[in-house]
């Protein structure tokens, strides 16, 4: 398991995410719960309490885990969102709508005709693209869990 937990961190870390928070992450995901103690994040990763809560800190910041308390504890516990993927690629979402429009305010203020305007407009026209096939590809896969669901549920 550990193996596989630096090696997804390492995947994860090479897409942008933070080095500590990609192997806190990582660790959430293989435990059956999906949820663990700063505690036990530091033991499974050999890590220092306070590389687990700056760790913690960039992944609620980004709406990955949230925190919860132990039911008659005072010790909080770190669990992955439900439905992860799919709230961080909506999230995803969002960011292109923003880069679209500030690229198409580049196309107006470069000039539609200048090579750089086209460029910006090229580039908008992208990210256009991209979303069209995100919404598509997010209602596929809700459709593919409620049938998954529907048939567990039989």
């Amino acid at each position: 398991m550990g193996r596989f937990i630096e090696r997804f961190a390492g995947d994860l870390t090479d897409a942008g995410m933070q080095r500590m928070a990609a192997r806190v992450f990582a660790a959430l995901l293989v435990s059956d719960s999906a949820s663990l103690t700063s505690a036990e994040l530091a033991e499974r990763l050999r890590i220092s309490p306070a590389a687990v809560s700056g760790a913690v800190r960039y992944l609620s910041q980004v709406d990955m885990v949230g925190r919860e308390r132990e039911p008659g504890s005072r010790r909080d516990r770190y669990r992955l969102h439900n439905e992860l993927w799919y709230t961080t690629f909506t999230r995803r979402d969002q960011l292109l709508t923003r880069w679209e429009n500030t690229l198409r305010d580049g196309v107006r203020a470069l000039g539609p005709d200048t090579p750089a305007g086209r460029r910006a407009a090229e580039t908008a026209e992208f990210f256009e693209f991209v979303q069209d096939e995100l919404h598509g590809m997010m209602e596929r896969w809700r459709a593919l869990m409620a049938e998954r669901r529907a048939a567990e549920g039989s």
